[in-house]
């Protein structure tokens, strides 16, 4: 009870508005009830119209988990070699909390401010707020939105990716790579059309269990192996399995590694829209805190046993890691995890510039022509963007990491300690904890600065040494990236 007040109590007053510089938008600082339906971006739910607002706590605690877990457990081992068994563990546990911290602070944001939908509509309140300035809130927004856009964009494009290659394993390569990725965008783009969120719960539910059921058969192989499958098949080898970086790691590779694993929990500014159409909102945290301890326990044994029986031979993604015939086995047993993965990759940037386009009309609410031929426009755009980075840059571990530094960086890290300034515009000059509390925020700003900085050019770095290298396929490639046919 004592939570559920807390988080119904929001920071700013109508006089407090009022006193705020004259170019202030007035309607970002008014303190807004929970039960304004008004206020809430799907709050009206009269007749005729569509009741957005139905999913429990439990439904979005499945969706949380499902965005969040398959794809991260799949890159997280082979990042974990430019780190080694002491650290990889520690900034498991360490980005962990980092991004829980982010996703908590934007849920109070969201209950102070109902009608905010994501974290861009948090950005231009809380500069508005912070500045006093409707302009600076403006600039925040356009940043913001172009950031959130462009890394949802990518994670269809990882999706997609990561479909493909199971298509490649599951057939054998029985056709273009291009042509698997084809496919997967259209697979995930007809799901990611269902509209509400409530209706992705049974794909939710058997997307959550086959990621689940294919990683424990990876991680079981791998375990009982006398050796990793890629290593050599006779004679000694290096495992690769270290407490440190191995001999010659550079700044670039490690820090790469750890936005990867940064990367694996970082979508966090996807949580906000599942917060939007929950029918108790307060709800929300309940469903975070299942989700954290899930993922990041999942990660610290999944990911790490898998790391310490293959090494360095650990394939991405992972469900590689066992042999080919294990492989095409477990590719089989995901897919459906996988597709579930494309789905909400999808759902969520097309809502978004779905109330984007639509806000403030009936037309968002209501079955008109003009609701529905928005809705499908933004599925079939974000759907076909995502396809053409995917077969535009092929590679797997790298296109996370860059997902994390460059756009989930800047919104998961950076973004979140203003939201906490603007609800807690007193800190600074308040109580000893509420002092500590401010100063640990700024930390937490500097930290997302440069891992929005350092994280760009590390992956950079790594991306352009990894073409040097030969180590990654061409764009537009028909080859098979699944090392079933070579090397399989």
């Amino acid at each position: 009870m004592a939570d559920e007040k807390k988080h119904d109590v929001v920071s700013y007053t109508l006089s407090e508005a009022k006193s705020q510089p004259e170019d202030i938008d007035v309607r970002t600082a008014t303190a807004e009830s929970l039960n304004d339906a008004e206020a809430e971006v799907f709050g009206a739910t009269g007749e005729g119209q569509v009741n957005f607002r139905t999913v429990g706590w439990m439904r979005a605690s499945m969706f949380l988990m499902k965005q969040t877990f398959a794809t991260g457990v799949l890159s997280m081992p082979s990042a974990m070699y430019y780190l080694g068994g002491v650290a990889s563990p520690l900034f498991i546990v360490f980005w962990g909390l980092v991004n829980t911290r982010s996703a908590y602070i934007q849920g109070e944001y969201k209950l102070a401010h109902p009608r905010m939908h994501t974290v861009i509509d948090a950005a231009e309140m809380s500069i508005t707020h912070l500045t006093g300035s409707r302009f600076w809130g403006k600039v925040a927004k356009y940043i913001a939105e172009i950031l959130y856009l462009i890394s949802w964009l990518l994670c269809i494009g990882l999706a997609v990716l990561a479909i493909g290659t199971a298509l490649n394993a599951i057939t054998k390569h029985g056709t273009c790579t291009v042509a698997f990725n084809v496919i997967a965008m259209i697979i995930s783009t007809a799901a990611g059309s269902i509209r509400k969120i409530h209706g992705l719960g049974i794909i939710l539910w058997i997307g959550f269990i086959s990621a689940i059921v294919s990683v424990l058969t990876v991680v079981i192989a791998v375990a009982i192996r006398d050796r990793p499958a890629y290593a050599p098949k006779t004679g000694p080898y290096e495992l690769g399995f270290q407490a440190g970086p191995p001999p010659g790691t550079t700044f670039a590779q490690a820090w790469a590694g750890s936005i990867a694993i940064y990367s694996s929990s970082s979508n966090t500014c996807g949580y906000i829209p599942v917060m939007s159409e929950m029918r108790r909102p307060q709800d929300f945290f309940k469903s975070l805190y299942v989700s954290a301890t899930f993922v990041n326990s999942a990660y610290l044994s999944l990911a790490m046993v898998m790391y310490a029986y293959a090494g360095k031979w650990v394939t991405s993604p992972a469900l590689g890691s066992a042999g080919p015939t294990i492989k095409i086995a477990a590719y089989a047993v995901a897919l459906p995890g996988l597709i579930a993965v494309g789905m909400i990759s999808v759902h969520v940037p097309a809502k978004t510039l779905f109330v984007r386009v639509l806000r403030n009309t009936h037309h968002l609410t209501e079955n008109t022509k003009t609701h529905w031929v928005v809705w499908f426009c933004c599925t079939l755009t974000c759907g076909f963007l995502g396809w053409l980075l995917a077969v535009a840059i092929p590679f797997y571990t790298s296109l996370v990491s860059l997902i994390g530094s460059m756009g989930f960086g800047p919104l998961g890290v950076v973004v979140p300690p203003f939201l906490w300034f603007s609800l807690n515009m007193n800190a600074r000059t308040g109580t000893p904890r509420e002092q500590m509390m401010y100063w640990a925020h700024v930390a937490m700003l500097i930290l997302g600065l440069f891992l929005t900085i350092g994280g760009t050019y590390a992956n950079i770095s790594n991306i352009i040494d990894q073409f040097r290298a030969g180590k990654v396929g061409t764009a537009f490639s028909c080859a098979d990236n699944s090392a079933t046919v070579v090397g399989g």
